[in-house]
């Protein structure tokens, strides 16, 4: 197997050896004959790699021990998979670390053992099958941890047993996955049951919880398939059917709420500051995995971030709540354009207070329905802020700050913190809504 880069490369899986990285580490300089280079000192390479043999029944027996699909016309093997580190007449093929189990019939019965050396074979044996690298053989620790990916599935469906209660122990698991307390996840749960139309061959909670899972962890398709031993396509279809039932009965959970509401639940920090502000407001930007369209691509590329991103509005209360949670635009947009497209200004009355950011220039909107605009101050051509206004702007950044613990709470939720893929883009809008709905009913519990 031949590359213009890296030359001639180990045809074993997961084993990445080639000439190039061999030839880079002869021709750097060797720690024992210094200042000479290894090749100039004489100190054998850490490997090379060995062509097939040309016996017709070696080299059989060498695409055998490979184990390839599409094996190379000539594949290369380092020392590393061999004995004696090189072909010998009593080990002429490859026998180590080939990155792969292979059935050895013995007399006792036919075993699962792996193609390695005679040490590794009188390591102790567990029942567990291991996961190990290619090339070291070393346990793949991210492996390891997945006790699911190995053992026997339970047969879960509806009828019988939810696996949500072995899942779902404690209020500490139960937050993990979901962000919610036990309680409030079960009852959350039974509120939903109501609103089931589907029939998928799931119990319901076990529906719920993997779109909560998703929602939380955003854990990959094939990782809920195999918890819920259920295949990939049916948990894109209990996703899909999931996240539009959520957000359209959890909406209750996120609206704006009354001024005397607010005003009687001002924290003391705003009491004796900012007693009648009525919201903060903040944009938001979540990274946007690459659109292969120039113009989509164009419309989610953020100036602020250099790279593709969604972007959207934050309002919440002072007591902590979000009133208010915009679609998602992409990250090109301003804060101004989203507050006008995005329908926040119809929620605000004459006599209202809304803090924001310095960079929020919507006051000329606000002023329009004789709302106030809460900014910090801004430096101007004639130099350092007066005395005044670094305390006012110190005040503001007291209480201002509120908005950013909600949106660190929002952002617990992985699948608005983390990249969000080309797929799932078309929800976000309501998996934005689901996600605050939940910020607020932790605040319940």
């Amino acid at each position: 197997m031949t590359s213009r880069k890296t030359g001639t490369i180990c045809a074993v899986k997961g084993c990445h050896n080639n000439w190039y990285k061999r030839k880079a580490h002869m021709e750097q300089e060797c720690f024992i004959h210094r200042p000479r280079k290894r090749d100039e000192c004489g100190c054998k390479a850490p490997y090379d790699l060995h062509p097939p043999p040309k016996n017709e029944e070696y080299f059989r027996l060498w695409l055998k021990a490979l184990n390839l699909k599409k094996p190379p016309k000539r594949p290369y093997v380092c020392s590393f998979h061999f004995v004696d580190k090189r072909p010998t007449e009593d080990h002429p093929i490859p026998e180590k670390w080939l990155g792969y189990e292979v059935p050895v019939n013995t007399p006792g019965g036919g075993v699962k053992r792996r193609a390695e050396t005679d040490d590794d074979r009188t390591a102790p044996q567990s029942g567990s099958p291991t996961h190990k690298d290619g090339v070291t053989h070393w346990e793949v620790q991210a492996l390891m941890d997945h006790t699911y990916i190995s053992g026997e599935k339970k047969d879960v469906r509806d009828g019988e047993e939810p696996l949500t209660h072995a899942i779902l122990k404690n209020d500490t698991s139960c937050v993990l996955y979901t962000g919610l307390s036990l309680s409030a996840f079960f009852d959350h749960v039974k509120y939903l049951e109501t609103f089931y139309e589907a029939d998928f061959k799931l119990h319901v909670m076990d529906q719920i919880l993997m779109t909560m899972m998703k929602l939380k962890l955003n854990l990959l398709q094939g990782d809920l398939a195999e918890i819920f031993d259920v295949s990939q396509g049916l948990v894109s279809q209990i996703l899909s059917y999931w996240i539009d039932t959520m957000e359209e009965n959890m909406r209750i959970h996120v609206r704006w709420l009354p001024r005397r509401t607010i005003r009687s639940a001002v924290p003391q920090c705003f009491k004796e500051t900012f007693p009648n502000t009525t919201c903060i407001v903040d944009c938001v930007e979540t990274a946007l995995q690459k659109p292969h369209k120039p113009d989509c691509m164009g419309v989610s590329c953020s100036h602020y971030y250099s790279s593709n991103t969604i972007k959207y509005l934050v309002a919440i209360a002072p007591c902590g709540l979000v009133m208010f949670i915009s679609p998602a635009y992409g990250g090109r947009c301003s804060d101004r354009f989203i507050a006008q497209e995005s329908g926040f200004l119809q929620y605000l009355r004459p006599g209202d207070e809304v803090m924001a950011d310095r960079c929020f220039g919507i006051r000329d909107l606000l002023s329009e329905t004789r709302v106030k605009l809460v900014l910090p101050a801004v430096t101007r051509k004639e130099g350092q802020l007066s005395d005044e206004d670094i305390a006012a702007t110190r005040r503001i950044a007291d209480v201002s700050m509120h908005v950013e613990r909600v949106i660190r709470r929002l952002k617990v939720f992985k699948i608005v913190s983390q990249t969000v893929p080309i797929n799932l883009e078309h929800k976000m809008d309501k998996i934005l809504r689901i996600c605050a709905a939940l910020v607020n009913m932790q605040g319940e519990i």
